[in-house]
């Protein structure tokens, strides 16, 4: 095996560093195997990796790198060894979300990578607001193992964490389907008709427990729309206006556009609302239950089947179809029960401030209130999406 070099700089960064260390490594019979450097808050950390001839003159490079560091006012630090040591299998994208993310965190994030025998191979921030997001490159790990065990630290720290292989898996996503209530918009559309019918109450609960898989989600929808019969049809439009888009929900569909995704939305809620929201946001594919309307008033009746659990997974799988993609490189968004099939279908499903049983069925799970989130999901850091929205 042959000899390498290992060459670290540390201290203030400024222009110039590492085009003048390679021209001191020029001089020299080197091949570079690896380079790493990262700057914070105008600190240098650069690091060169060298395969070594048979005989190299390590004093003369000791004495080039040396004399560089001191002229520049950094630290230099050199060592030898045998060959480059391989990667370990496995390669996996830890993401960790916190607001704050504190040092206990990230310290038993860490103790548990370590405790499964695997590596960290290196950190990199994605975003520092709203929250702050890192992003950890892990080899050496199930996956599967490594989520259940991270899961745990990350309810113990009140901080999100979520689990991907790495490689072309997370490159290849092209479709994102999301669910509309209470993840695309902050509000349940049936919630609001209801408050303009008189029985909001009652609906909220049956709604309630609906999202959390108590309730036959396509029987507890007529029942919840039964109540409705009499609404002025006019409250369709009046609803539409008054809808609250969920913080960060035009920067994800817009970002993801730009990089070439088709869009989706389906929902338990009603066409004559979602459709709109969705031409304005420009997504690609909509699905949605029609309420049934006769000489201008709502008659308490849905038309056609209702869209549950299992007509949502078949929504997400048509617009995969769609859009030319399999469905392993469709994302699925949501947070009730009735969301469980497209998540489990999805390349990668996504819990969005979800009940419980969607927590624990999906790929990772956002509890901060900002939908771009999930952006970070992809590796896509938060410094790209404003630049690309200025």
């Amino acid at each position: 095996m042959k000899t390498t070099l290992l060459i670290t700089l540390t201290g203030p960064d400024r222009p110039g560093v590492t085009s003048r260390l390679f021209g001191v490594l020029a001089k020299h019979a080197l091949t570079v195997l690896d380079i790493e450097q990262v700057v914070i808050r105008g600190k240098l950390v650069l690091g060169v990796l060298l395969d070594c001839p048979e005989s190299p003159d390590l004093t003369g490079i000791h004495r080039g790198v040396t004399a560089l560091a001191s002229e520049l006012g950094l630290a230099a630090e050199i060592t030898t060894g045998l060959g480059d040591l391989p990667r370990a299998r496995g390669r996996l994208h830890v993401t960790l979300l916190g607001s704050p993310l504190t040092p206990a965190a990230i310290g038993a994030i860490a103790g548990q990578i370590a405790a499964s025998g695997a590596n960290i191979d290196r950190i990199a921030r994605l975003a520092r607001r709203p929250v702050t997001c890192i992003e950890l490159d892990v080899s050496g790990a199930d996956p599967a193992l490594l989520r259940a065990e991270l899961a745990r630290a990350a309810a113990t720290y009140g901080v999100d964490v979520a689990v991907q292989r790495g490689g072309l898996h997370r490159r290849a996503m092209r479709l994102i389907v999301m669910d509309v209530d209470s993840t695309l918009i902050q509000d349940e559309v049936i919630d609001l008709l209801a408050a303009r019918a008189g029985c909001a109450a009652e609906v909220a609960k049956v709604t309630s427990a609906a999202m959390r898989g108590e309730l036959d989600f396509a029987a507890s929808l007529r029942e919840r729309v039964a109540l409705l019969a009499g609404l002025p049809a006019s409250v369709l439009g009046e609803v539409r206006d008054a809808l609250r888009l969920t913080p960060g929900a035009e920067t994800l569909v817009a970002t993801l556009r730009r990089l070439g995704y088709k869009t989706g939305i389906v929902s338990g809620g009603f066409s004559q609302v979602i459709e709109p929201l969705a031409a304005s946001l420009g997504i690609d594919y909509a699905v949605a239950n029609q309420l049934e309307v006769a000489d201008g008033k709502l008659t308490g009746r849905i038309c056609g089947p209702v869209v549950d659990r299992a007509a949502k997974a078949a929504a997400l799988r048509r617009f995969a179809d769609q859009a030319g993609v399999p469905v392993s490189q469709a994302i699925a968004v949501g947070d009730g029960a009735n969301d469980l099939d497209m998540i489990a279908a999805a390349g990668l499903g996504v819990a969005f401030n979800a009940k419980p049983v969607v927590r624990d069925a999906a790929d990772a799970s956002l509890s901060f209130p900002h939908l771009d989130a999930v952006l970070y999901l992809l590796g896509i850091p938060r410094d790209e999406v404003e630049a690309a929205t200025k």
